[in-house]
Protein backbone atom coordinates (compact mmCIF):
# COMPACT_ATOMS: atom_id res chain seq x y z
CA UNK A 1 0.00 0.00 0.00
CA UNK A 2 1.43 3.49 -1.15
CA UNK A 3 1.88 6.28 1.77
CA UNK A 4 -0.86 8.41 -0.34
CA UNK A 5 -3.42 5.05 -0.18
CA UNK A 6 -2.93 4.48 3.69
CA UNK A 7 -2.90 8.33 4.32
CA UNK A 8 -6.09 8.35 2.60
CA UNK A 9 -7.85 5.59 4.43
CA UNK A 10 -6.61 6.86 7.80
CA UNK A 11 -8.17 10.19 6.74
CA UNK A 12 -11.55 8.26 5.94
CA UNK A 13 -11.34 6.34 8.87
CA UNK A 14 -10.90 9.90 11.46
CA UNK A 15 -13.44 11.65 9.08
CA UNK A 16 -16.15 9.04 9.51
CA UNK A 17 -15.24 8.34 13.08
CA UNK A 18 -15.97 11.88 13.61
CA UNK A 19 -19.25 12.32 11.81
CA UNK A 20 -20.40 9.45 12.98
CA UNK A 21 -20.10 10.27 16.40
CA UNK A 22 -21.16 14.16 16.36
CA UNK A 23 -23.17 15.18 13.64
CA UNK A 24 -25.44 11.70 12.83
CA UNK A 25 -28.38 11.45 15.43
CA UNK A 26 -29.56 7.96 15.29
CA UNK A 27 -30.68 6.36 18.55
CA UNK A 28 -29.66 3.09 17.03
CA UNK A 29 -26.10 4.03 16.68
CA UNK A 30 -24.87 3.55 20.20
CA UNK A 31 -21.43 2.56 21.32
CA UNK A 32 -19.61 2.63 18.09
CA UNK A 33 -16.09 2.42 16.93
CA UNK A 34 -14.77 2.70 13.50
CA UNK A 35 -11.94 -0.35 13.21
CA UNK A 36 -10.39 -0.35 10.16
CA UNK A 37 -10.90 0.90 6.28
CA UNK A 38 -10.68 -1.01 3.36
CA UNK A 39 -9.86 1.34 0.47
CA UNK A 40 -9.99 0.09 -3.32
CA UNK A 41 -6.90 0.22 -5.19
CA UNK A 42 -9.56 2.40 -7.40
CA UNK A 43 -10.38 4.16 -4.45
CA UNK A 44 -14.00 3.70 -5.87
CA UNK A 45 -14.98 1.73 -2.48
CA UNK A 46 -14.65 1.97 1.07
CA UNK A 47 -14.82 -0.98 3.16
CA UNK A 48 -15.35 0.91 6.63
CA UNK A 49 -15.63 -1.78 9.01
CA UNK A 50 -17.05 -1.18 12.71
CA UNK A 51 -17.36 -3.03 16.30
CA UNK A 52 -20.07 -2.01 18.68
CA UNK A 53 -20.29 -3.62 22.45
CA UNK A 54 -23.05 -5.96 22.64
CA UNK A 55 -24.48 -8.75 20.50
CA UNK A 56 -25.07 -9.94 17.33
CA UNK A 57 -28.36 -7.76 17.79
CA UNK A 58 -27.40 -5.09 18.73
CA UNK A 59 -24.70 -5.44 15.77
CA UNK A 60 -27.60 -5.53 13.07
CA UNK A 61 -29.12 -2.44 14.52
CA UNK A 62 -26.33 -0.40 14.50
CA UNK A 63 -25.38 -1.50 10.68
CA UNK A 64 -29.11 -0.93 9.65
CA UNK A 65 -28.38 2.55 11.32
CA UNK A 66 -25.12 3.37 9.20
CA UNK A 67 -26.79 2.29 6.03
CA UNK A 68 -29.39 4.91 6.90
CA UNK A 69 -27.13 7.38 7.34
CA UNK A 70 -24.79 6.25 4.56
CA UNK A 71 -25.39 9.07 2.13
CA UNK A 72 -25.37 11.97 4.93
CA UNK A 73 -21.92 9.90 5.87
CA UNK A 74 -20.60 10.07 2.34
CA UNK A 75 -21.67 13.44 1.42
CA UNK A 76 -20.15 15.37 4.87
CA UNK A 77 -17.09 12.85 3.65
CA UNK A 78 -16.49 14.30 0.36
CA UNK A 79 -16.30 17.81 2.18
CA UNK A 80 -13.90 16.61 4.85
CA UNK A 81 -11.69 14.07 2.59
CA UNK A 82 -9.88 15.74 -0.67
CA UNK A 83 -10.12 13.33 -3.08
CA UNK A 84 -11.30 13.58 -7.22
CA UNK A 85 -14.42 11.17 -5.84
CA UNK A 86 -15.88 10.06 -3.59
CA UNK A 87 -15.93 6.32 -2.50
CA UNK A 88 -19.12 4.76 -1.97
CA UNK A 89 -19.29 3.41 1.24
CA UNK A 90 -19.99 -0.38 3.00
CA UNK A 91 -20.41 -0.87 6.16
CA UNK A 92 -19.01 -4.03 7.84
CA UNK A 93 -19.25 -5.25 11.13
CA UNK A 94 -16.03 -6.36 12.73
CA UNK A 95 -16.04 -9.15 15.25
CA UNK A 96 -12.64 -9.75 16.02
CA UNK A 97 -12.76 -7.32 19.12
CA UNK A 98 -16.26 -9.19 20.40
CA UNK A 99 -14.16 -12.94 19.54
CA UNK A 100 -11.08 -11.41 21.44
CA UNK A 101 -13.20 -11.12 24.57
CA UNK A 102 -14.53 -14.05 24.64
CA UNK A 103 -11.27 -15.89 24.17
CA UNK A 104 -9.70 -13.97 27.41
CA UNK A 105 -13.17 -14.88 29.30
CA UNK A 106 -12.61 -18.56 28.59
CA UNK A 107 -8.74 -18.05 29.28
CA UNK A 108 -9.68 -16.24 32.49
CA UNK A 109 -12.49 -19.27 33.39
CA UNK A 110 -9.59 -21.63 32.51
CA UNK A 111 -7.27 -20.07 34.72
CA UNK A 112 -9.86 -19.98 37.62
CA UNK A 113 -10.76 -23.54 37.64
CA UNK A 114 -6.88 -25.06 37.54
CA UNK A 115 -6.53 -26.71 41.09
CA UNK A 116 -4.76 -24.72 43.72
CA UNK A 117 -1.84 -26.52 44.03
CA UNK A 118 -1.12 -26.12 40.18
CA UNK A 119 -0.11 -22.43 41.28
CA UNK A 120 2.84 -22.86 42.45
CA UNK A 121 1.26 -23.14 46.28
CA UNK A 122 4.14 -24.86 47.33
CA UNK A 123 5.92 -22.20 49.53
CA UNK A 124 3.08 -21.68 51.63
CA UNK A 125 4.63 -24.68 54.14
CA UNK A 126 6.77 -22.62 56.05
Amino acid sequence: MSTKHYRLTEDIKRAVSDIISREVKDPRLGMLSITDVDLSRDLSLARIYFSVLGGEDEAQNTLEGLNNAKGFIRTELARRVRMRHTPDIKFLHDSSLERGARINAILRELGTSLPADSEGGEGDES
